[in-house]
């Protein structure tokens, strides 16, 4: 079984009011083993479309590049808009070394809700993906169980939103469309990037995740 352990700690900026929410990166993050492309930091990978996404939102002009400007790049724009990281999986094994959700086991979860209460500025939960079997919106409601809290819908809409209370604070959660190519099957069955495409053929997944995202970064 390989160990899969989360290779960075959380990111919390000063005066942070949101925080994204993921799962792990993918097993080569945690041996060092990076592909030519990947940055060495919260969802890295050259495969991965979060940072993409926001350098078209934000013009960022980022490099996509394993160096310490790349790194640099991304905790810059973290901290000027008040944005933290805190991926809720801590570690997993696995019988495939692979970054697939599903394959994760003996799963050990960071604890999300003691970082809120260190952080009472933080009211946004940007979670990188939905409530599907081992995304971090379905770990994160096993979480809120231990503390005998849960989330109440108040959007049922994609990206679908929820809401809690801690300690007298309400804080939302946004279940984004994932940043990962494994979700661009599901983008291509919805019905507004459907009608979307039908009037701009040249829109695609990545468009669709602008749109989505830019409303709540």
């Amino acid at each position: 079984m390989f160990q899969h352990t989360h290779p960075y700690k959380p990111f919390f900026p000063k005066g942070a009011t949101k925080l994204i929410v993921g799962t792990l990166p993918p097993p080569r993050f945690t041996v060092g083993k990076l592909k030519e492309g990947d940055v060495n930091f919260c969802y890295g990978s050259i495969n991965g479309l979060l940072w993409p996404v926001l350098n078209r939102i934000f013009n960022l002009n980022l490099t996509f590049e394993t160096t310490e400007e790349a790194i640099y790049q991304r905790k810059d724009f973290l901290a000027s808009h008040g944005i933290g990281v805190c991926d809720i999986v801590h570690s997993c094994q696995r019988e495939k070394i692979d970054a697939s959700d599903l394959g994760m086991q003996n799963i050990k979860l960071r604890d999300v809700v003691s970082y809120l209460k260190q952080y009472p500025e933080i009211d946004t939960l940007l979670f990188t993906g939905g409530n599907s079997k081992n995304g971090p919106e379905y770990f994160f409601r096993k979480h809120l169980k231990e503390y005998n809290l849960g989330l109440k819908v108040v959007s049922n809409i994609v990206p679908r939103i929820h809401q809690f209370s801690l300690e007298e604070r309400m804080i939302k959660t946004v279940s984004l469309t994932a940043p990962s190519g494994s979700a661009n099957r599901a983008i291509g069955s919805m019905q507004q990037y459907k009608d979307i495409k039908d009037k701009n053929p040249k829109f695609n997944t990545i468009d669709f995740r602008v749109l989505q995202y830019q409303e709540f970064f």
